[in-house]
């Protein structure tokens, strides 16, 4: 059976939500942004070693199945304006 972990300070139980919470925030105040930019490339690279075009494919497929789900038309029309907006802008600087 799993035990939970006492708070030193007021000897109540914290459930695993609240230790990684906890622990999520003493990591945040430690560290700045170079610290999760060095963590994300390496984990970034760590995952493009350990998978292949497949596993992106799919996890895109997923990822843009999961947004046509929760987003309407207007959604669409809203960030392709954006995107053709940005792309002009871009285009104007050169």
């Amino acid at each position: 059976m799993f035990t939970m972990a006492r708070n030193s300070k007021n000897n109540s139980n914290m459930n695993m939500e609240e230790r990684g919470r906890k622990g999520g925030e003493a990591t945040a105040h430690s560290h700045n942004k170079d610290f999760y930019e060095e963590i994300g490339r390496k984990g970034g690279e760590a995952t493009a070693h350990s998978h292949n075009k497949d596993f992106y494919e799919e996890i895109g497929r997923k990822g843009g199945e999961a947004t046509a789900r929760s987003h309407d038309k207007d959604f669409y029309e809203r960030i392709g304006r954006k995107g053709g907006n940005a792309r002009q802008n871009n285009n104007n600087n050169k």
